[in-house]
């Protein structure tokens, strides 16, 4: 091979790198958002070690750095949230949960349909379950299975989302109520500070009030008691004459 096929082929192989790279960015982007085994490109039952293989895998292919595509950033960060999330144990004890309620579904549709299908019920009787293995390990089954994780992983979303939108109204409520209480403490204290300053000035003006009232009964001319019959004594009192 002469030194320009060398150049053509190392071009060429560069040309296909890049489209495989592009391809995989596009798939990484395209992937459901809720369940990172999709991201990863890993059946449900992976170990955490062939996530990280697999990560490191698909990482060099999308990094940045590496791949030209505009959209190879977002793509790679997607790829690390995936990675992070099934290595850790709790999210993932969570998703498997999921899978395994999806996957149970799947089953009690499919012995609802052999109970139909009498040939097929009878071959799974006779080869013990490994006529359903087979099946399930089949890509019908397993394409069915990933749209059933979908729409339980969506479901579960919504509702945390709902209750999440609920709590966040309810800690609003209380907030609100607890500045309203504030508020009526702050005006309460700032009417019994008002009262308090003014407590020398009203009992200075009540002070006032007394000795001009002590004056005043000092020249009083007051009028004579008339007087009135005693229920006591059994006579009449004679009435006073005048003029």
């Amino acid at each position: 091979m002469g030194e320009a096929e060398d150049l053509l082929l190392k071009d060429f192989l560069a040309e296909v790198s890049e489209v495989e790279r592009d391809n995989e960015v596009a798939r990484i982007l395209s992937c459901f958002k809720l369940n990172p085994f999709e991201h990863l490109n890993l059946p449900f039952d992976s170990a955490p070690d062939d996530v990280k293989k697999q990560y490191r895998k698909i990482s060099l292919l999308v990094h940045p750095d590496k791949c030209k595509h505009p959209q190879a950033k977002e793509a790679f960060a997607a790829l690390a949230k995936a990675q992070q999330l099934l290595l850790d144990q709790q999210e993932r004890e969570y998703l498997l949960i999921q899978i395994n309620s999806a996957r149970d579904e799947l089953r009690a549709k499919r012995k609802k349909q052999l109970k139909k299908d009498t040939a097929s019920k009878l071959k799974s009787l006779v080869d013990e379950g490994k006529y359903e293995q087979q099946y399930e390990r089949s890509e019908e089954f397993q394409q069915q299975l990933k749209m059933k994780v979908r729409e339980i992983l969506t479901e579960q979303e919504w509702r945390r989302r709902k209750m999440q939108m609920r709590i966040s109204e309810e800690e609003g409520r209380l907030k609100k109520d607890e500045e309203e209480a504030k508020e009526m403490w702050k005006r309460k204290r700032e009417h019994e500070e008002q009262w308090e300053g003014t407590r020398e000035e009203r009992v200075s003006s009540w002070r006032d009030f007394m000795k001009a009232g002590k004056k005043g009964k000092k020249g009083e001319i007051r009028p004579p008691k008339l007087k009135t019959e005693d229920p006591n004594r059994s006579y009449v009192q004679r009435p006073v004459k005048r003029g």
